[in-house]
């Protein structure tokens, strides 16, 4: 179960401060089939035959197509929905940008990832304004190495 789950309670940003140095997140599973991977393509315009050709991709190290780096990087948004805990009296979320991010082994075509998250700061910028860095690891089911790793930066604006 997700820390979003519906049922848990939001977190106050003093709540969620407590959380610093602790696992915050663990999203469920998200399939990375051949359909996604070429809307993402179609989509970015990226068509290295590694990402949509599963005959020619089947000569190469991998055996079969791969995911796009930046698709496994975008499927962050889906995740942390999915795994990061509510924040109570939010007006909004904003992605603020990565410290670092690595892309540290294919996501093969089929596949399932995903996320989890441990918050490892959170800084009051502002009376309403709060950063939160998570770092973040995004994991290939049945896998040992992640697809990626990052910190994430994070701005979290309270309601006036």
């Amino acid at each position: 179960m997700s820390l979003a789950d519906e049922s848990q309670p939001a977190l106050t940003v003093a709540q969620l401060g407590l959380r610093v140095g602790q696992e915050i997140g663990l999203s469920r599973w998200f399939l990375i089939d051949q359909k996604r991977i070429d809307a993402f393509a179609d989509a970015t315009e990226d068509w290295q035959f590694l990402h949509v050709d599963p005959e020619a991709a089947k000569a190469t190290p991998f055996g079969s197509t791969i995911a796009h780096g930046f698709l496994t990087l975008s499927m962050l948004s889906a995740i942390a929905y999915d795994a990061l805990p509510k924040v109570s009296g939010l007006a909004m979320g904003v992605n603020y940008g990565f410290e670092k991010v690595r892309f540290v082994a294919p996501v093969r075509a089929g596949r399932r990832i995903r996320g989890r998250f441990q918050l490892t700061a959170l800084t009051q910028r502002s009376a309403r304004e709060y950063q939160s860095r998570k770092a973040v690891s995004v994991e290939i089911e049945g896998e040992d190495k992640p697809a990626l790793v990052a910190d994430w930066l994070s701005l979290y604006v309270l309601a006036g």
